[in-house]
């Protein structure tokens, strides 16, 4: 399908492109208070550097890192997502991440449950 952005941005061949190991993690059941944090690990499968200029959760209990330097074509970069596990449920939090990409960005999810703790 083509899209009226990679026309816009030139040949989507000559585009970055991320190449994730996962879009979703499942931190499972996790304590109440006790914070996880993945990391979720791409390749570069563009023939241009990619460049990540904006990553924002979907609220404020996920930190983001991620790598800030342009990452060549076949090489590896990461976006962390850090969850604090202070409400007791399960959760589903989407991770945007914005870049020289075709599409412009792309949604990453974390979930699980938090489980109370035992005073």
């Amino acid at each position: 399908a083509k899209s009226q952005v990679a026309t816009e941005a030139g040949d989507p061949s000559s585009m970055a492109k991320f190449k994730w190991e996962a879009k979703v993690h499942d931190f499972g059941k996790i304590d109440q208070g006790k914070p996880v944090t993945h990391e979720f690990l791409f390749t570069n499968a563009g023939s241009t550097p990619l460049v990540i200029s904006n990553v924002r959760g979907s609220c404020g209990c996920t930190v983001t890192d991620y790598t800030k330097e342009p990452i060549a074509p076949g090489k590896t970069g990461f976006v962390k997502a850090i969850f604090n596990a202070s409400a007791v449920g399960a959760f589903n939090k989407s991770i945007r991440v914005t870049a020289n990409v075709e599409g412009a960005n792309e949604t990453l999810f974390i979930k699980g449950e938090v489980l109370k703790k035992n005073l």
